[in-house]
């Protein structure tokens, strides 16, 4: 998708669709006056006869009389002393996909000055075109065309005061970049397991490095192996589809400056291994890599952006499964760090592939590190599908994430990682167990990712809960979220203007 920016008054946009977001409210905002009169009256009726109430995620179609917008879709962002960037993110995102519905390929969209609650004119940009690539993307690829097929959504106009051209302006190149990573990250999400396996990644990997010129090094299993990497190849022995470790470089900060690095898990399907999963659901277990999904997400919007500063991004990547050669509960690995790892549950892989990339990763200095991992179903339990589960070992950087995910409308909530929690992985016969059974599980898996962290800053986003949804939400479609990349990208931005 595309973006244009409008300076005309919204009585003169020309469009199929012109979608105007609003507050609650009895009464037209007078700022949309001059629309009123060129509509034919419409937007008053719909307002003062309570059809249209304003309310965050409500949005009803009118067709005006007059004027130059075929079609006006009202769009609720709720109480105006309540609306946010993520509001008019979200109010972007549920008419970009009602235009999709409509079946129109570009639509413009405004928000009343009334509802924009001191929102500036750059995060206005940024957040109309972020939240329009959201709601319009759908995943059609491995489906027949229908019989009424719907054409995509190919731009969306920003309408704003001329005023504030150049600072909207700024914030929609933002937005572009990063609803191209969201875009991104969706898609990998989205792919079947037998398409998306670690070698598909590392060749995304490689798309997006022969694209930006970023470095870039996989390591195969014997590369792995060879790096002592026991963690990760404990996972990989038990399937047939060979594991990747990728890790790229963006050096947008120049000459030995300290990268941020992140780190992805990249698990492409998730089985449990012998501690095998229920059946139910278990197709959803594709999602287990979205970790590695926001990781490269985020390196799309890095190449587009090019910030002053230098990241790293480390995704180690397998399959998960069961076979006569998968690792057993109760065998011991050795880990990349030299710690031994007793196995209690095989579906604790995660952690596993995790703990090498963290001991990995101290070869770059980084000056903070943040790893994404869908890692445990007890942080579903814990914070629900609304909140990502945040942990780490320095309290300003858990505090410089919390914020970015404010911004992004990627929301964390910490969880403690208190000395007390440390006795849940104390091993009979090695230096750490992998799991400390149902309670404190999140904690329990934090834990254990910390025993491998050395040296550096560092924060862990249990993503498990808010990675995909089960659902239909009216500002995206069902599945994939792309969690991390928006987050990642606020936190990146922030210290490369710092």
């Amino acid at each position: 998708m595309t973006s244009t920016l409008l300076t005309v008054p919204l009585a003169q946009v020309e469009t199929p669709l012109l979608a105007v977001a609003l507050a609650q409210g009895a009464a037209l905002p007078p700022s949309l006056a001059e629309l009123e009169r060129s509509a034919g009256g419409v937007l008053a009726r719909a307002i003062t006869s309570g059809d249209f109430k304003g309310k965050r995620d409500e949005a009803m179609l009118l067709y005006p009389s007059g004027g130059k917008a075929q079609r006006i879709l009202l769009v609720g962002v709720g109480k105006s002393a309540e609306v946010t960037r993520s509001s008019i993110r979200r109010a972007a995102g549920v008419a970009a996909k009602r235009a999709r519905s409509l079946g129109v390929t570009q639509f413009a969209f405004a928000i009343a000055a009334e509802a924009r609650n001191g929102v500036a004119p750059r995060d206005l940009g940024q957040v109309i075109v972020e939240g329009a690539g959201q709601g319009a993307w759908a995943f059609t690829e491995l489906k027949a065309a229908p019989e009424d097929p719907k054409p995509e959504v190919e731009a969306v106009a920003v309408v704003c005061d001329a005023k504030e051209a150049t600072e909207v302006a700024a914030g929609q190149k933002i937005g572009e970049g990063v609803a191209a990573g969201h875009q991104l990250a969706r898609y990998l999400q989205m792919l079947p397991g037998n398409v998306c396996t670690p070698s598909y990644l590392a060749d995304r990997a490689q798309q997006l490095a022969a694209t930006y010129g970023f470095d870039l090094t996989v390591l195969d299993r014997a590369a792995i192996q060879k790096e002592a990497m026991g963690a990760l190849l404990a996972v990989a022995q038990g399937t047939q589809q060979e594991p990747r470790f990728i890790v790229l470089e963006y050096r947008g900060g120049g000459g030995d400056a300290a990268p941020v690095a992140l780190v992805g898990k990249g698990v492409t399907f998730d089985s449990g291994g012998i501690s095998i999963k229920p059946a139910q659901n278990m197709e959803d277990m594709k999602f287990d890599m979205s970790g590695a999904a926001a990781v490269l997400g985020t390196f799309e919007v890095l190449g587009r952006l090019k910030p002053k500063l230098n990241v790293t991004g480390v995704i180690p990547s397998t399959e998960n499964l069961p076979s006569g050669t998968a690792v057993k509960p109760g065998d011991v690995v050795k880990s990349h760090f030299g710690k031994t790892i007793e196995i209690i549950n095989t579906d604790a892989e995660g952690r596993l592939i995790l703990c090498d990339a963290l001991s990995y990763v101290r070869k770059f200095k980084p000056a903070a590190v943040l790893d994404a991992a869908t890692l445990t179903g007890a942080v579903v339990v814990a914070l629900g599908h609304v909140a990502i589960g945040v942990m780490g070992n320095d309290e300003p950087l858990i505090g410089e994430v919390r914020d970015a995910g404010e911004r992004a409308g990627e929301r964390c909530w910490p969880l403690p990682l208190w000395d007390d929690y440390r006795e849940l992985l104390k091993s009979d016969i090695a230096d750490v167990k992998n799991s400390g059974g149902r309670g404190a599980g999140t904690i329990a898996g934090g834990w254990f990712l910390r025993e491998f962290v050395n040296g550096f800053p560092w924060v862990h986003l249990d993503i498990a809960g808010t990675a995909y949804t089960d659902g239909e939400p009216p500002h995206q479609t069902k599945g994939p979220t792309a969690i991390g990349v928006r987050l990642f990208t606020e936190f990146l931005l922030k210290r490369a203007a710092a």
